[in-house]
């Protein structure tokens, strides 16, 4: 339960709502687009920045290029629309450079240096930005990053580890378990670097909001607490053994080491923290807690420095007897600059694995604060060597490859999904069109109707004058001026 390095989570996309390690949206207007035009300046090739500096640009043999390490501006003499042309010779242009460049060599040096500090921080907003309903927040943390931990983000984006922990944060965002995700991107990659800039934004200017409690953890009555407990009993190695939250309480190889100093309880607190090509390097931290007079099951873990983070320990059970089955049941909550409310519970043991025989005890401890122990996970405390590198290489391209073959049959399954939908609109399509034929059918049978109604409304004497006629539809029409619109009588 390494509390002090792991809890220090930052609100997604600066929201209370919604909890992240770092800030994953934000964008800024603060740099603004740098403006330029190319001049001619007593025969130089100038590029005027609208700050106020000028870059003077060299003629060379090919063309005029600019003496900037964040610039270039290439004249060509070939183009028919140069900006400038002059016939003063090359070594007095060449003087003339020397002496602009060494007047003005110092602002330049300062100029790029700021204007790279520019680039990393747009970078830093483009590798966090992540459009969201909660845009406006993000806007105003990064507004307030870019004003008041503008150095501690470009110290990030440049370092390695700090850098790789923001990449990683992009893959949290969206998905269901964002928060423990995030966790674990500061737990692979958490440097000093990442603790300055989390000083600076979270705890120092407070650019990021704290998220509130939701009441996952709360306070347990004081009555189901045990009614006496020695810090003494604490005193040397436990196991954590078993642990109700994945996100701090399962780690493998947590050995734990206490002892009373001072009238504090200290532990020395170790555990592993696995990579994704099967390996895994160790942590470790201090941590000191203070009994409560009032309630000996009760331990304070505060004023610590980093995100001020502090952690409240309520002892639900335990058996220190020198026994192999001894054990500690603890409940924990805490908060720090960035998360109020988060919490847990984990079982010391002086043995590595679970004893059996306490199960039924933490059972019954477990339901008192509405914990089932039966979702309690077992942790690894064989605490092993390192796999060799050949062995990890081959479990990470295995794991790669059952990766690619679940991408495979995933995008398989959206396929047949497609195909199945598009078989539903061939149907239904298939249906419309042979509901229309039906209506022509029916339509071309309601003409013949109204053809053989209309012989049969004809009076005798206009059907005796057709008979007698003996005449084509088409001869009875030119003979009427086709006046009379009759059909075609055989």
């Amino acid at each position: 339960m390494p509390t002090s390095a792991m809890k220090s989570v930052w609100p997604s996309s600066a929201s209370s709502s919604s909890p992240s390690f770092l800030p994953p949206s934000f964008t800024t207007n603060s740099v603004a687009t740098t403006r330029r035009k190319v001049l001619c300046y007593h025969g130089i090739l100038v590029d005027k920045i609208y700050s106020k500096y000028f870059l003077p640009c060299k003629s060379t043999s090919t063309g005029r290029v600019c003496k900037s390490r964040s610039l270039t501006v290439l004249s060509h003499r070939s183009e028919k629309n140069a900006l400038c042309q002059t016939k003063i010779s090359k070594p007095k242009v060449d003087e003339r450079f020397d002496f602009i460049f060494g007047t003005l060599s110092s602002v330049l040096r300062e100029w790029s240096q700021l204007r790279s500090m520019g680039v990393v921080i747009i970078l830093a907003c483009t590798l966090m930005f992540v459009p969201s309903s909660r845009a406006v927040d993000a806007l105003k943390t990064c507004t307030c990053l870019l004003k008041e931990c503008r150095l501690e983000l470009a110290k990030c984006i440049s370092n390695p580890l700090c850098a790789a922990n923001v990449a990683c944060l992009q893959t949290c965002n969206d998905r269901p378990d964002e928060t423990e995700c995030q966790i674990k991107c500061g737990d692979l990659f958490e440097n000093s670097v990442v603790d300055e800039f989390n000083e600076c934004a979270v705890s120092r200017k407070k650019c990021v909001p704290t998220k509130s409690d939701v009441g996952d953890f709360p306070v347990p009555d004081p009555s189901v607490l045990v009614k006496s407990f020695n810090i003494s009993d604490f005193s040397g190695k436990w196991f954590i053994t078993s642990g109700l939250n994945p996100t701090f309480d399962t780690f493998d190889c947590q050995l734990h080491e206490f002892h009373v100093e001072s009238g504090k309880l200290v532990g020395n607190i170790t555990w592993r923290i696995r990579t994704p090509d099967s390996g895994f390097f160790t942590r470790s931290t201090t941590q000191r807690f203070v009994q409560d007079p009032e309630h000996p099951g009760i331990l304070y873990n505060h004023n610590n420095e980093y995100l001020h983070y502090e952690d409240d320990w309520y002892i639900l059970s335990s058996q220190v007897e020198n026994k192999p089955d001894d054990y500690i049941f603890v409940y924990y909550r805490g908060r720090n600059d960035a998360w109020d409310g988060y919490g847990g519970a984990v079982v010391y043991t002086r043995s590595a694995v679970l004893p059996e025989s306490v199960v039924p005890e933490l059972e019954r401890a477990a339901k008192s604060v509405g914990r089932d122990f039966n979702k309690f996970i077992k942790t690894d405390n064989s605490c092993g060597p390192e796999p060799p590198l050949v062995e990890r290489l081959e479990k990470t391209l295995e794991s790669g490859e059952q990766t690619i073959v679940r991408e495979v049959e995933q995008i398989e399954q959206e396929v047949e999904k497609e195909v199945e939908q598009l078989e539903k609109e061939v149907e239904t399509v298939g249906k419309a069109e042979m509901s229309l034929v039906e209506k022509l059918g029916e339509g071309l049978k309601e003409l013949q109707r109204d053809e053989e109604f209309f012989l049969r409304e004809l009076s005798k004497e206009e059907s005796d004058l057709l008979n007698e006629l003996k005449m084509e539809a088409n001869e009875v029409e030119s003979l009427f001026g086709r006046a009379l619109a009759l059909r075609k009588l055989r």
